[in-house]
């Protein structure tokens, strides 16, 4: 008798009946812990941050068009150290500050400061073309979600703010209004905002599929902790490091072959 089938107990005799062995412990919390609305706020979290919501990302690369062209990203190792920067010490970290200052003061009835979350945000985008790229998929998230899943704080937001809204303040809102948990809110959005980025480098160097999602894979835990420090993280610690991508921005306002708006 092999050793595998002792183990699992085949072939043992009448006169010993294998032992079953103890069901092993689902170690997946239920879906309330990440999301506060249940299954319902899930699936309205994942369809808002579905690259099918018609707020245009498609259109907008954050200046990753400029950067293929003028060689600083050539493949799938210089598009993921590009996007390791605007992640965690760029747009990226603010957008999620952004973020959960908006779910929080939403959540809170803090009308003032909700306004000055709106207000903050929309003045905050370095370039403008970057934010032309996050006032036009605000608004337009703040249209369509009002459209299909209205709420109160969506209301609320428009009522105390009449300015443009940035993109993550938008999602914020909204999440705080369905029910949906901060962090879980957080990390979907990061998430969307880089696959966003890696299709751009996709779509513009070109590069295979596979290396896009290698891209992906590589920076899942850079999204994790980029989540985890906004949540930490005050209006006062905003802050971005990322220079050369500000650039990219802004030289792609002027670059004479463009696919991209931003």
């Amino acid at each position: 008798m092999s050793r595998k089938r002792r183990a699992s107990g085949w072939g043992a005799s009448s006169e010993t009946p294998a032992q079953a062995a103890p069901p092993t412990p689902d170690p997946s919390p239920p879906l309330t812990a990440f999301v506060g609305g249940g299954e319902k706020s899930l699936y309205r979290l994942m369809a808002w941050l579905s690259p099918a919501y018609p707020v245009g990302a498609f259109s907008y690369s954050s200046g990753i068009e400029w950067a293929i062209e003028a060689g600083d990203v050539t493949d799938a190792v210089t598009l993921k150290d590009w996007l390791a920067v605007m992640l965690a010490e760029g747009g990226g970290y603010c957008d999620a500050v952004f973020l959960a200052q908006a779910h929080r003061a939403s959540a809170n009835g803090d009308d003032a400061a909700l306004r000055g979350v709106a207000e903050l945000a929309a003045a905050f985008a370095p370039t403008r073309e970057r934010h032309l790229e996050t006032t036009a998929q605000g608004n337009a998230f703040v249209e369509a979600t009002r459209a299909a899943w209205p709420c109160a704080a969506i209301d609320r937001l428009k009522t105390v703010w009449d300015g443009p809204v940035a993109y993550p303040v938008a999602v914020g809102v909204t999440a705080s209004g369905h029910d949906v948990a901060l962090e879980p809110a957080l990390l979907a959005y990061l998430q969307a905002v880089l696959a966003n980025w890696v299709s751009a480098g996709v779509r513009l160097i070109p590069l295979g599929q596979s290396d896009g999602l290698r891209v992906m894979a590589a920076l899942e835990p850079l999204v994790a902790a980029t989540a985890q420090r906004a949540l930490a993280a005050s209006l006062g610690d905003l802050g971005s490091a990322a220079f050369r991508a500000d650039l990219a921005s802004a030289r792609h306002e002027t670059q004479y072959t463009r696919l991209f708006r931003s």
